[in-house]
């Protein structure tokens, strides 16, 4: 697969590109696909969707395969990796996604893009995390569309590092160097286009759900449900270094708010370790002071 060196003239022409690409997943994922293959007569659907639920790009994957194989009949849009699956069936699951191409592959020469990846696909997964234990703390009626959301919130990254693997490298550099500058800036100036409005785009192209499209959609963040993908992206993003992000004690502020709870229930329910926790609760109640050094989970 080609790989994009320089920036390309437009959004459409970005899209036009990742909409032709062999998107790969995880090395994991394919081993336990061909694992649970061995015993195809003997597993049920939740076997595979922890797999998936495991992997954006293999959930991204599984998403697309659903609209491009949907019928007239299908009136109903497939929000969930669980009703996705039970859509496709468990056999012609296994014969539609085997032999996938692993990212640790197609990344062998790009040692720093598949570390890239490693850690947006780390950060994405405990964004989902959090996301589903705030939804089911608000008691929202499908806590499992709210995960799905957030685990392809940072799609249009993960593209990147995969495919302009050079670019993406440069995007991150330049946001170390310059963190006080708006991460939408740097991205129009090295991609040409601003990553939140790739995804957007690229859902909307590959006819994601609608629901999932809104959810991924900040400019709806009114909406309890789409502030609840916003808040645990945001905070996945601001402690992936540790938690001495100035922004955090925001961050805090806005779960709080969203949930109706206080700085102590708020640290409980992010399973964290007793020394992170008690510098998490000093966020709450001196938010002016950010803690000098802290523990990464």
């Amino acid at each position: 697969m080609t790989m994009i060196e320089h920036r390309l003239p437009d959004r459409a022409t970005w899209i036009q590109f990742f909409s032709a690409v062999n998107l790969p997943v995880l090395r994991h994922s394919v081993t336990e696909l061909n694992r649970l293959h061995k015993t195809a007569s003997h597993i049920n659907n939740r076997s595979l969707a922890e797999v998936v639920w495991h992997d954006p790009l293999l959930a991204l994957r599984v998403l697309t395969h659903v609209e491009s194989h949907r019928t007239q009949r299908q009136i109903v849009d497939i929000t969930t990796i669980d009703q996705a699956i039970m859509m496709i069936g468990i056999t012609p699951f296994f014969r539609a996604f085997e032999q996938l191409p692993a990212v640790e592959d197609h990344l062998k020469e790009h040692p720093k893009a598949l570390l890239g990846v490693l850690k947006t696909i780390h950060r994405a997964r405990r964004a989902a995390h959090w996301a589903h234990h705030w939804a089911a703390l608000r008691r929202d009626f499908d806590t499992d569309e709210i995960t799905l959301a957030t685990l392809l919130h940072d799609l249009a990254e993960l593209l990147m590092w995969l495919f302009a693997p050079t670019l993406a490298l440069k995007v991150s550099e330049a946001q170390q160097a310059q963190p006080e500058q708006r991460s939408a800036i740097i991205q129009a100036d090295i991609y040409g286009v601003s990553l939140y409005e790739l995804k957007l785009a690229l859902a909307k192209t590959w006819h994601l759900p609608a629901l999932i499209i809104q959810l991924l959609d900040h400019n709806h963040a009114e909406n309890p449900r789409v502030l609840n993908v916003k808040l645990a992206v945001d905070l996945a993003r601001h402690s992936a270094r540790g938690w001495t992000n100035p922004t955090l004690p925001d961050d805090f502020s806005a779960i709080r708010s969203l949930l109706h709870i206080n700085q102590e229930t708020l640290v409980r329910h992010l399973d964290v370790d007793a020394t992170t926790a008690d510098l998490l609760l000093h966020h709450g109640k001196h938010k002016s002071e950010v803690p000098r050094s802290a523990p990464s989970i």
